[in-house]
């Protein structure tokens, strides 16, 4: 497999993040987009094989905790992050709360 996903979990309900707006770029241009599914994941966001260089997730946490009634210091949060093995596959998850979040490289 190879290819750019992602996953959004609250860390605060403690359950998927779905719904949100997931916008993936490379070169200041915007490549990709989805909302996360009922599992809050976007599994092919891009399929692979990847080109290597550098990379940015975005995502619309400002809406998302909206809908919730929820308010956050945090309305959006990019992600940076390098391809350097265009056969790999590279997910990145994100765990969000309000006012913290936090992201690595998955598999």
């Amino acid at each position: 497999m190879t290819g750019i996903s992602t996953h959004v979990l609250d860390a605060v309900r403690g359950t998927p993040a779905v719904g949100v707006r997931v916008e993936l770029f490379t070169n200041g241009v915007e490549i990709a987009s989805a909302l996360t599914d009922t599992d809050g994941r976007v599994p092919e966001l891009l399929p692979g094989p990847v080109d290597e260089g550098t990379y940015r997730l975005s995502f619309d946490t400002g809406t998302y905790f909206d809908t919730l009634g929820t308010r956050t210091f945090y309305p959006e949060v990019s992600i940076s992050f390098a391809v350097a093995d265009s056969g790999a596959h590279y997910h990145v998850p994100l765990l969000l709360s309000p006012f913290a979040y936090s992201t690595y490289r998955g598999s």
